[in-house]
């Protein structure tokens, strides 16, 4: 079977071959409807599709960006590749997601594949593992944006919550409701993951603000399939906490789990907030009391500082730190 060209689509609809190629790029805002209706019609007529590799070489460019999450399970995660991949999709760029489940191993492995199908750049939630490698990419002006994660000593933009103010909502929201007595529950603090450790100090610092001293009894943190245990612990000492902060939608999860299992009430039994806003929260008996953040505007900033890094891989003008700010709604709780 014939491969049909580009010449044979411009023969066919009786034009010129630059004219099929300004159609076919999208150059077309001077061209008359006539002239763009006889390419539709050459083009459906004789069944032709673009040479994508061709296109790419010729214009330097594959229309495609990588997204490297630290975990897709994430609630936050999932809604802000979406976000992207909608800003994208109408920039006409496609976007490869690969999941790094926070291995700086399988971060490397994918950003050299992500490099040698010559992606255009990488918006990442950096492990932390890589700080050499994002440091080289720097310097070969590789566009690169940060997601949820700081890396220290690495300049590239970066797309923040404000998680010291989140757990601050949290805490104060608990206050107002009359507990004194009040726990975070937290993955593994690690230094590289700026979420976690931001969201520690804005429930350290919420207490003192409320004149409330710390408990590292009321404290606790650990890799999921301790937390069960550790909620446990926690929740049968002596003075247990009265109110819980689970500082993501995965520990939410563990807390939840755990209530059923030992048929607690919430909040009769137990109050709870959890800081990210599950699909789940507003129909779940009793509906949940969250922090929000603005994962769709996030993501959708992610994709314009990247594609703006793109097109002009000298503009300084977007690097820096972004924050954005969290939403306390307000359910049945706390």
């Amino acid at each position: 079977m014939k491969t049909i060209t580009m010449a044979d689509v411009a023969k066919h609809a009786g034009v010129s071959k630059s004219t099929v190629s300004q159609f076919l790029n999208k150059r077309y805002d001077y061209m008359g409807a006539e002239t763009k209706g006889k390419i539709e019609k050459a083009i459906e007529e004789l069944g032709y599709s673009p040479n994508i590799v061709a296109r790419s070489l010729k214009q330097k460019s594959t229309k495609t960006i990588g997204v490297i999450v630290a975990n897709i399970l994430h609630v936050f995660s999932t809604q802000v590749i979406r976000a992207i991949e909608d800003y994208c999709n109408e920039s006409d760029f496609q976007i490869i997601v690969c999941n790094a489940d926070d291995d700086p191993v399988k971060e490397k492995r994918y950003i050299d594949m992500l490099r040698a199908k010559q992606v255009d750049g990488i918006i990442a939630f950096p492990t932390g593992g890589n700080v050499e490698l994002y440091k080289k990419l720097i310097d070969a002006k590789f566009p690169v944006v940060f997601m949820d994660r700081i890396l220290k000593d690495v300049q590239i933009p970066t797309i923040m919550t404000d998680n010291v103010k989140a757990s601050s909502l949290a805490v104060g929201q608990l206050v107002e409701r009359g507990y004194r007595k009040i726990g975070m529950i937290s993955p593994p603090i690690h230094t590289c993951v700026t979420p976690r450790l931001e969201r520690m100090d804005g429930y350290k610092q919420a207490l003192e603000k409320n004149g409330i001293p710390l408990n590292p009894n009321l404290l606790v943190s650990g890799e999921l399939t301790e937390l069960a245990d550790k909620i446990h612990n926690m929740l049968t000492q002596a003075s247990p906490p009265e109110a819980i902060v689970a500082s993501n939608d995965r520990v939410l999860l563990e807390v939840l789990a755990y209530t059923k299992k030992h048929h607690l009430a919430i909040p009769k039994d137990i109050a709870l907030i959890g800081i990210d806003d599950v699909s789940f929260a507003g129909i779940y008996t009793p509906s949940l009391t969250t922090i929000a953040q603005p994962a769709f505007q996030m993501g959708k900033k992610a994709a314009e500082l990247l594609l703006s890094l793109i097109r002009d891989k000298s503009n300084e003008e977007v690097f820096g730190i972004y924050r954005f700010e969290p939403t306390l709604i307000t359910r049945e709780s706390c």
